[in-house]
């Protein structure tokens, strides 16, 4: 339900962010018996991000990745419809942008990450040209799609950022349907299509890397590893890509640009008590494993917000989730915080237009497989494509964000 903010709100839970952490948070702490939660979300519509990349790469309409946030709200959730600004900590109260307050009992900060459109001078600038676009907003994709759709020759860039982003993985998905999809018009080999990544091989992890080189090596991509986009001239359509290990620098010329940019911490939580001293990104310190502020024992956090050691992933989220509420739950009865939570995540690559590299790992990159005994789960198939095109978009909207997955 919505409800007309007073002057001060308060609840038992508090939980900023309205997105898949704060959903289906909630709607399990309500499984679980406590009664009086609120959700602090100013968008009047849910994402479902994991399709972005499907969007951007012409394999899902856009409309089947965004329904109402009324509509996703918990039964007997209170739905504060405004945005956090500030944590008094000493006193336990949340400002938020409309001037009110809320209280809270215990605080849950999961209000996702930030995309930092304007750390790479000109990158902003060129995703308003028409000749960029992202899958990390929902409003590029679709134009993601219309400009790959309609290219026949020249020189695509795709980037993944480094330092700390949310699925970084997601970054190559829409490449490979591209490129797919040009392969099927004929016209791949008139293409030249860039991969710039921050690390020293494309993924991390010997299969993964493996898997995608092979079809790295089918589409006949340019990888440059253990680069960076460094700044672009949305103009001349010129990318200037870094190398991290010499410093030297080379221009790119483009005829599309696809891009996703560095992240961090909301700047307001960046400015707040909650974030570990020496952390430059601003994401709240937890105990990795509990979730629990190390310093604040009535502050949680998990997702992209919480500093956790983890690759932050969907699949991360779900682990985390499932965590937090049990302790969540035992600290309110007096008890200890026993849950924990393991590093798990996830990146199902979707390298062609109907397969996928599906990867499990921890936070050492080292293999975490759900089914223990399929070694090859991670190989390229066509049986998790229909689970990350079909069947877990049905899984998210009917089952995790209710609390039941």
């Amino acid at each position: 339900m919505t409800t007309p903010l007073p002057a001060t709100h308060h609840s038992d839970v508090v939980i900023l962010g309205g997105g898949n952490a704060g959903i289906s948070l909630a709607a399990r702490l309500r499984r679980y018996g406590v009664k009086d939660v609120a959700v602090v979300e100013p968008r009047e519509h849910h994402l479902y991000q994991p399709l972005f990349s499907h969007i951007a790469g012409g394999t899902a309409p856009a409309k089947m990745a965004t329904r109402p946030q009324a509509d996703v709200i918990p039964k007997g959730v209170t739905w504060i419809r405004d945005a956090a600004a500030a944590i008094d900590t000493g006193t336990d109260t949340v400002m938020l942008a409309s001037g009110a307050r809320a209280t809270y009992g215990h605080l849950v900060v999961c209000p996702g990450i930030q995309k930092d459109w304007d750390a790479v001078p000109g990158l902003a600038e060129a995703m308003a040209s028409p000749s960029g676009a992202s899958n990390y907003e929902f409003e590029l994709a679709p134009k993601a799609w219309e400009l790959l759709r309609n290219l026949r020759k020249g020189t695509v860039v795709f980037t993944q950022p480094a330092g700390p982003a949310t699925c970084s993985g997601a970054s190559q998905k829409p490449m490979y349907l591209a490129c797919d999809y040009w392969r099927g018009q004929g016209v791949l080999e008139d293409i030249r299509v860039v991969l710039v990544v921050p690390t020293p091989t494309v993924f991390g992890m010997p299969l993964i890397d493996a898997e995608l080189n092979r079809k790295i090596a089918e589409y006949g991509i340019e990888l440059h590893c253990s680069s960076e986009l460094a700044e672009v001239d949305a103009g001349s359509r010129t990318a200037v890509v870094r190398s991290t290990l010499t410093g030297g620098t080379e221009n790119i010329p483009y005829d599309v640009l696809h891009a996703v940019p560095p992240q961090s911490a909301p700047d307001w939580l960046k400015a707040t008590s909650l974030p570990a001293p020496e952390d430059a990104d601003g994401f709240v310190e937890v105990d990795p494993q509990t979730l629990r502020h190390p310093r604040y024992g009535n502050v949680w956090s998990l997702g992209d917000a919480a500093a956790t050691r983890n690759s932050k992933s969907g699949a991360a989220l779900r682990m985390q989730t499932a965590v937090l509420a049990r302790n969540l739950v035992a600290v309110r009865k007096g008890k200890k915080p026993r849950r924990k939570y393991n590093s798990y995540s996830a990146c199902p690559f979707t390298v062609s237009r109907g397969t996928v590299v599906f990867s499990e790992f921890d936070d050492k990159y080292r293999a975490k497989p759900t089914i223990p005994l399929w070694k090859g789960l991670a190989k390229e198939r066509r049986l998790t494509w229909f689970a990350d095109r079909v069947l877990l978009p049905r899984v998210y909207w009917y089952l995790i964000l209710k609390g039941r997955a």
